[in-house]
């Protein structure tokens, strides 16, 4: 019995790994918050309690895994404390951190490497005002989509395209060789293990659709080269016989695929118009299983209708050109399935959600869920939305925020 298993972006969700937004997220000021890779400084009450919302309703579809739980139980190994100190000391290049780590318990470990471990501040710093870290505090943990993705029965730890990001690929890892619940799950490829220059691949940009199809993002996050890497591999090692890539525009606010694209129903997506149509559309390359050319479809859904997976797009943020580009910027077109037609999105994108609605979409408040005063019934196509003014100040939506563990086969 496979531990996890994930074929498609619909499939009814089983299991599902995230993590609350905490203390780290005060790491993040208006000096430093693009080191960090934030838009804004984010109210760490506020976004927690979003945050809370979303996981309860959530848990209302799936069993969800608290990333920092998980860790706790996976840092009750000796052997996962000494696999997480020596991969974070390779990617830190410092080596205080298994004296420091040593005597600390399973819990205190685990916040002390999510929240930051500070170095002590010598005379120049201290008068200064300054601070530096071994390890550095993790305000885009809650981003988890990003650090690992599984494909098929098998995981993928993210290579992180920024150094902030880099002691995430080290968590992962461990967690997935540790743990009780995932010892033992293929890992496909180790971006904690990876040093090559202009390699890095991240959950954002990878979107299997199907078993044997896989929608990836080239973007400022997913290099070209880290993409060939992962072609090969899915067709040496998976059922992944077609990989359609969108070559997104550099220095954009789609920082990667599923900021402008995701899927919403077996044939439905939802999509940021400018990046699929007209003179802006991205360029697609499609790679095939035992075939050298690289072919370049005409657009998007051309390419998926070739593969039989026709899709119609649903355009984010309505007609109006400010419009799309304001509800993009706010995780518009960044949709959760939860089952086919049953997704997640932000209350706060009203032209996107009227677009849903025009599709054949209900909405439903996911307060008014959680209260019982509202219902999904099974098969109904259905948006529930909840609240995240300041969750998408991070800069994410709720894709993001989750990374699916086992999905039902669609």
């Amino acid at each position: 019995m496979p531990n996890v298993r994930i074929t498609s972006e619909i499939g009814r969700l089983r299991k599902v790994l995230v993590h609350t937004p905490g203390r780290e997220v005060e790491a993040v000021t208006p000096s430093n918050r693009e080191d960090f890779l934030y838009d804004d400084v984010i109210d760490l009450e506020a976004a927690a309690e979003e945050h809370r919302r979303f996981t309860s309703i959530l848990k209302r579809f799936a069993d969800v895994v608290v990333l920092r739980d998980a860790l706790v139980e996976t840092l009750a190994s000796p052997a996962a404390r000494q696999f997480l100190i020596a991969r974070s000391e390779e990617a830190t290049a410092d080596r205080r951190l298994g004296a420091n780590f040593a005597e600390m318990s399973p819990e205190a470990m685990a916040d002390r490497y999510i929240e930051g471990f500070a170095m002590p501040p010598g005379p120049f710093s201290e008068r200064l005002g300054r601070s530096s870290y071994i390890v550095p505090p993790l305000p885009n943990l809650f981003f988890t989509r990003d650090m690992s993705m599984v494909i098929g029965e098998a995981v993928i730890v993210g290579a992180m395209r920024f150094a902030s990001r880099w002691p995430e690929e080290a968590l992962l890892r461990t967690l997935y060789g540790f743990h009780p619940d995932f010892a033992g799950t293929p890992i496909l490829y180790d971006g904690s293990d990876e040093r090559r220059h202009d390699y890095s691949l991240e959950g954002g940009d990878v979107h299997p659709l199907r078993e044997d199809l896989v929608l990836a993002g080239i973007s400022e996050r997913t290099t070209v080269a880290a993409l060939d890497e992962l072609c090969d591999t899915l067709f040496a090692h998976t059922k992944v016989r077609d990989v359609i890539a969108v070559a997104l525009p550099e220095r954009s606010t789609a920082i990667h695929l599923d900021m402008v694209w995701t899927q919403v129903d077996r044939e439905l997506c939802a999509a940021f118009m400018p990046t699929f149509r007209g003179p802006t559309r991205a360029p697609l390359l499609h790679r095939q299983k035992g075939r050298a050319a690289v072919h370049e479809p005409a657009n998007l859904f051309s390419a998926l209708r070739d593969v039989g997976l026709p899709m119609e797009p649903i355009y984010i943020g309505g007609e109006s050109r400010a419009a799309q580009e304001r509800e993009q910027w706010a995780s518009g077109s960044n949709f959760l399935a939860v089952a086919p037609g049953t997704v997640l999105a932000y209350a706060r994108n009203e032209q996107t959600l009227k677009a849903m609605i025009e599709a054949g979409f209900r909405l439903v408040d996911g307060r008014a869920l959680l209260l019982g005063d509202a219902e999904v019934t099974a098969g109904e196509r259905a948006v529930i939305t909840f609240a995240g003014s300041e969750l998408v100040r991070g800069g994410g939506g709720p894709r993001c925020m989750t990374a699916p563990l086992w999905r039902d086969d669609v």
